[in-house]
């Protein structure tokens, strides 16, 4: 009885080692391809302002698709807090 419990823990340690070895190779890779993701998005809008000068045209400050006229403003929260 004494060995069946050994093996067993013995089992669940190496299923529980496997497992943290594998949640730390899953969260390397999260975080490059999140590092990934925000260098392309960096790149897009630098790209984006090169092209619209290259056009002539004036950056706009508003993302693409958004409605012509529409504006959002940065609004420092030391001015909403009170």
């Amino acid at each position: 009885m004494l060995t069946l419990l050994t093996v067993l823990a013995a089992a669940a340690a190496l299923v529980a080692f496997a497992a943290l070895l594998r949640a730390r190779r899953v969260s390397r890779r999260l975080e490059r391809l999140v590092e990934s993701y925000w260098e392309l998005r960096y790149e897009y809008g630098q790209l984006r302002a090169r092209v619209a000068r290259l056009e002539g045209q004036p950056e706009s400050e508003s993302p693409p698709g958004a409605a012509p006229g529409s504006s959002s403003t940065f609004v420092p929260l030391s001015s909403v807090k009170r």
